[in-house]
């Protein structure tokens, strides 16, 4: 596995995505979201570099209230955002319809969980969270602070039991899941900025009825494989602006920072129901030949996006 790769707004704010020699992937089904309340603020400015591989930035800190958990497939997460004072934040700007993005994933990149915590009024955020298979897992907080910063924070969570890390899954462009295919389509050279467009088909015929999720057609989220560096990417245009299609195609800016395999995970709602299609992507080093491998893309957005 190689590594970096930058996202528009990835790690500490998230933005786009890679392209072509992308990965294999498989294409799953998630819990559709429930609508949010807040406004959505403006769109983070994007930060450079992946996010997430320190628990501790700008002076706020995400502490896991038990970083140690059983397997269970029932379990449920708590944690807070603590500010430079060891105070729980309790205040936050609401950014792709949330306050704050969760990101669960299992070190050998399985086991991937996009989640919507609720917040309490004494700052402790809880969700429920599928933890039935043991290993050691990062836990990624994308959240927007009530200035406007972006950040993304990650943690370690160690979930007891037998860990049988899985290898990561070979490149592929195309991802396959019930009635849905997904290809993903564009080229990626570390750091140059290039377009990544997953394309949605149901059965063979191409999907131009994609429903907004978390204001958008499609959420990106990218992890370099060596580190687990979050990219956090956000598509081009906005439902109901007047010239964004809703499908089939769902198109992300990016830009890579560095070679390296990168895991992607694409997600889009159709017909009532968020999917996820999932990739892997390598990223070639700027400058390669054309007999060179192909590169595949990585989401640009220091941990930030929805």
């Amino acid at each position: 596995m190689n590594t970096p790769t930058k996202f528009a707004g990835f790690g500490l704010g998230l933005v786009a995505l890679f392209g072509i020699a992308l990965g294999a992937g498989a294409l799953a089904g998630s819990p559709e979201s429930e609508p949010e309340t807040h406004d959505t603020a403006p769109e983070p400015a994007a930060q450079s570099g992946p996010g997430g591989l320190t628990d501790s930035a700008g002076g706020y800190t995400l502490v896991l209230e038990d970083p140690i958990a059983d397997s269970r497939r029932d379990a449920t997460l708590r944690f807070r955002i603590e500010n430079g004072s060891g105070q729980p934040v309790t205040r936050y700007t609401a950014n792709h319809e949330k306050d704050l993005h969760l990101i669960v994933v299992r070190r050998d990149t399985t086991a991937y969980q996009h989640l919507h915590p609720a917040l309490g009024t004494d700052g402790t955020w809880s969700t429920p969270v599928n933890l039935d298979r043991a290993g050691d897992y990062r836990v990624f907080a994308d959240f927007v602070t009530a200035d406007g910063q972006p950040f993304t924070l990650g943690t370690e969570l160690r979930v007891a039991g037998r860990y049988a890390p899985q290898p990561l899954p070979a490149p592929a462009t195309t991802a396959t899941v019930g009635e849905y295919t997904v290809e993903l389509g564009g080229t990626l050279t570390a750091g140059q900025s290039a377009d990544l467009t997953p394309t949605v088909s149901r059965g063979g015929t191409p999907v131009t009825d994609l429903q907004p999720y978390l204001g958008a057609y499609g959420h990106l989220v990218a992890l370099r494989a060596a580190d687990l560096g979050y990219l956090h990417v956000h598509p081009a245009g906005h439902p109901g602006d007047g010239t964004t299609p809703a499908g089939p195609g769902v198109t992300f800016a990016v830009t890579a920072p560095g070679a390296g395999d990168y895991r992607l995970y694409f997600e889009f709602r159709h017909a009532g129901a968020v999917h996820r299609a999932e990739f892997t992507v390598p990223v070639a080093p700027a400058g390669a030949g054309a007999d060179s491998p192909q590169p595949a893309p990585a989401p640009t957005e220091p941990g930030h996006g929805h």
